[in-house]
């Protein structure tokens, strides 16, 4: 279908748990209900106006999307589980914007959840080889390139390590330099109710903490996560309908990528770890957006990027083409990449300080790029959104990447109809979820639940 024909779509309402350590103290049901309650909630509208849903998670047996919807209503929509690796959470979103878009429905869901096990990344299924195994394979091959030579530690660390010396072999880049934006981050959770680590650990911190890989400090690292995001897209017709002009935020592009050769047949331990891959989805996104080549990083002013580890967020900076390939160390010198700088990237905290629930983490992304569009993050606010001619504010970026491999980028903004005021989420909710991480309650349940429910369902909700 040509680009001109599809429906504009919008971000009208989403929810977040708080990020926790990976305990086995919450189901991923009730964190589901808790994250899709507040969505419903925020949207002003019940989940009788879903018409389809995506639920994206790694670590759950099949179907674990419908026992988490079914809290909300048993309506028979469509629900589609979704397993991308870490970039589930944008996945789902990516296919319920696209029913949207196409339009199919006017209404979708997307929510995404984990519950994880302490420790680093493993698999569940011990009696074959992972789909990652050649990336492994890969880059321990390329290390034979690297001036740190052979590396150590687990799977994925050991993958980014390399990808980040990469970039220093060639660039000149430090390990100063992936300490700096590991403590920036952790200095932003500071203000973020929802993060998982709140301790903001400074650069001698970071640089003293445990190594990971020859690369990688523990608190250069995201940790394992619970928790769970959810986020509501519609139509431009469903927004007018239902009186939502206060606070809906456009996805005005977004694209995903999956690898091509490169990953494996250059000596790059940066494609294997997803460079190429995030460049031309981030390209191909400002194209859509009416960019031409190159054109459009101006006019964004906040950013929430896939910093799994320090030297993801390095490596992405150019990536995405907020600077020039050999200039992404340069750029955290000069305080380009938070409060002050040219963009604020990660004013939750990022992966590495708010926590990594490998399904909720995308959603999350939007959640808080969401909240920044519409001027309502508080002490996690990235300044001058608005301080620009044309009334929309600038744009607001999502990058969100899994090995595997899969990466999503989304650009969202305010539309030309925006108009803050009125009874909006915060009126629903009874507080400005983006400042604070407050429960939900079977009341609220209540408020947004379909006329087609199951108490019996309910009867075994634990909120």
């Amino acid at each position: 279908m040509p680009q001109n024909k599809f429906q504009r779509t919008f971000i009208v309402g989403c929810g977040c748990t708080a990020f926790i350590k990976p305990r086995g103290q919450r189901t991923t049901e009730d964190m589901g209900l808790e994250a899709g309650t507040k969505a419903l909630l925020d949207a002003g509208i019940t989940y009788d106006a879903v018409q389809t849903a995506f639920v994206g998670y790694c670590y759950g047996d099949s179907t674990s999307g419908q026992r988490a919807l079914y809290g909300l209503g048993m309506t028979g929509i469509p629900i589609t589980n979704v397993n991308n690796n870490c970039s589930t959470g944008s996945t789902a979103l990516f296919h319920a914007n696209n029913a949207v878009k196409s339009g199919l429905v006017d209404c979708a869901l997307a929510l995404g959840f984990e519950r994880m096990a302490a420790g680093s990344l493993g698999t569940n299924f011990p009696d074959r080889p992972p789909p990652t195994i050649l990336f492994n394979k890969r880059t321990i091959d390329l290390e034979r390139t690297l001036a740190s030579g052979t590396n150590f530690g687990p799977g994925a660390p050991r993958m980014f390590g390399n990808a980040g010396q990469e970039y220093m072999d060639k660039f000149g880049a430090e390990v100063k330099h992936l300490a700096m934006i590991a403590a920036k981050n952790h200095a932003h959770s500071v203000n973020n109710p929802y993060s998982q680590f709140r301790n903001g650990w400074t650069v001698e911190q970071v640089l003293q903490a445990p190594k990971i890989t020859a690369q990688l400090t523990k608190f250069m690292c995201s940790p394992t996560s619970d928790g769970a995001a959810c986020c509501i897209v519609a139509s431009e017709d469903f927004v007018h309908a239902h009186g939502l002009e206060n606070q809906s935020i456009e996805i005005v592009a977004q694209g995903l990528e999956t690898d091509d050769p490169a990953a494996y047949d250059t000596e790059s331990a940066m494609e294997v770890a997803g460079y190429g891959m995030s460049k031309r989805c981030a390209d191909k996104v400002f194209k859509d957006a009416g960019f031409a080549d190159g054109e459009g990083r101006d006019l964004v002013g906040v950013v929430e990027l896939h910093d799994c580890f320090s030297a993801n967020e390095l490596i992405t900076y150019p990536a995405l083409g907020l600077c020039a390939l050999d200039e992404a160390h340069k750029m955290v010198e000069r305080g380009d990449n938070t409060y002050g700088g040219k963009y604020v990237v990660n004013p939750s905290g990022g992966l590495e300080a708010k926590g990594h629930p490998l399904g909720a983490t995308g959603l999350g992304m939007h959640f808080y790029i969401t909240m920044q569009l519409r001027n309502l993050a508080g002490p996690m606010q990235a300044p001058g959104l608005f301080d620009i001619l044309d009334k929309r504010g600038k744009f607001g970026l999502v990058h969100n990447i899994g090995i595997g491999g899969a990466v999503v980028v989304s650009l969202l903004r305010r539309p030309e109809f925006y108009k803050a005021g009125g009874i909006d989420g915060q009126a629903r909710l009874g507080y400005n979820h983006a400042q604070e991480c407050r429960p939900v309650t079977l009341a609220d349940v209540d408020k947004v639940k379909s006329k087609k429910s199951s108490k019996f369902v309910l009867q075994h909700a634990k909120l």
